[in-house]
């Protein structure tokens, strides 16, 4: 049976708010709850951007559920000391951290200074944070030199069992990629055809039988003017396709760049209606596909209405 979870996005709520938020999810029935981790929102309307990492040790404590995090090692993170945060949590809360890496985005990861690479580039820097990470939760004292430099670093407050290692991807050549050292797949919502496209490329390099995870944005309000409106101002910013999402480097930026998004264009990437059955039919199809923990991302500021919602009503339907 799928779990659905609640995503915690640090990019348009305060840390006390989302602390909150989270033990309401708990309450209301979500099964799990997964973090973001930004340096900066995606655009200044949103306002916030919290350290996921301090945020998450006060989130396990005050809830019992499982929690996920997708970051990019290698810029803002050196491996190893993002390693060192992972195993705390994990050695605190047994069992209840799954970790997802990414290659990232130039609005988090370029800050400090570093030039930004292509795609390809930044796939082969987080094999080698990869290759690091793994080396580091096996006891091993690692140095490694090349595009991470480590020397002779161990990891001496280890759990007993490492968190799985999920890979983020978007295409169906990154998730061909990941399913050779991925312990499970992360992506995002998109029409059936190519979310079957991406699980088919991961499961036939490596990944048949290791889990499916899948975030969700949508925008539910009281009527579908104010689902879209929501999504508009919240969301809007990634609406724009292409590179732009990779390599913009401010708020700002992405401000200006998707200012004539209108809103057939953000229905392209966010699930839009004030219908819940609607959302209920979405959820359902996408637990067709094989997906077991489906992450609900509430693009629009009224969390504590979509959490009652959601998590009371149409969560135990789907299930």
């Amino acid at each position: 049976m799928a779990r659905f979870g609640y995503h915690a996005s640090h990019e348009q709520f305060s840390p006390r708010a989302l602390l909150d938020y989270a033990v309401l999810a708990e309450a209301a029935g979500f099964d799990c709850i997964m973090s973001s981790d930004h340096f900066h929102p995606w655009s200044e309307r949103q306002g916030q951007s919290g350290f996921a990492w301090s945020w998450m040790g006060a989130a396990m404590q005050a809830t019992t559920l499982p929690f996920g995090l997708i970051t990019a090692p290698g810029y803002r993170y050196h491996p190893a000391i993002v390693a060192q945060a992972a195993a705390t949590l994990c050695q605190m809360y047994e069992d209840r951290l799954w970790w997802a890496l990414g290659s990232g985005q130039a609005i988090n990861e370029a800050i400090t200074g570093m030039a930004w690479p292509d795609k390809q580039e930044r796939n082969a820097r987080l094999g080698e944070c990869v290759e690091v990470i793994r080396a580091l939760f096996a006891g091993e004292t690692v140095t490694h030199r090349g595009r991470i430099d480590v020397v002779e670093a161990k990891l001496y407050s280890l759990p007993k069992r490492p968190p799985l290692l999920f890979g983020g991807a978007v295409t169906e050549e990154t998730a061909a990629w990941l399913g050779h050292w991925a312990d499970g797949l992360i992506t995002i919502q998109a029409e059936t055809d190519k979310l079957r496209r991406i699980i088919d490329a991961f499961r036939s390099n490596g990944g048949d039988g290791k889990p499916l995870l899948l975030q969700v944005a949508l925008s539910w309000g009281q009527t579908d003017t104010e689902a879209e409106a929501s999504a508009l101002d919240q969301w809007g910013p990634l609406a724009a396709g292409g590179e732009v999402n990779w390599d913009l480097r401010r708020p700002s930026d992405f401000d200006v760049a998707t200012r004539f998004v209108r809103g057939e264009d953000i229905r392209r990437g966010v699930l839009v209606s004030s219908d819940p059955q609607r959302h209920q039919a979405w959820l359902a199809a996408f637990v067709e596909l094989g997906f077991e923990e489906i992450l609900l991302h509430q693009v629009g500021r009224n969390q504590k209405a979509f959490i009652d919602l959601f998590g009371g009503q149409l969560l135990p339907e789907l299930r």
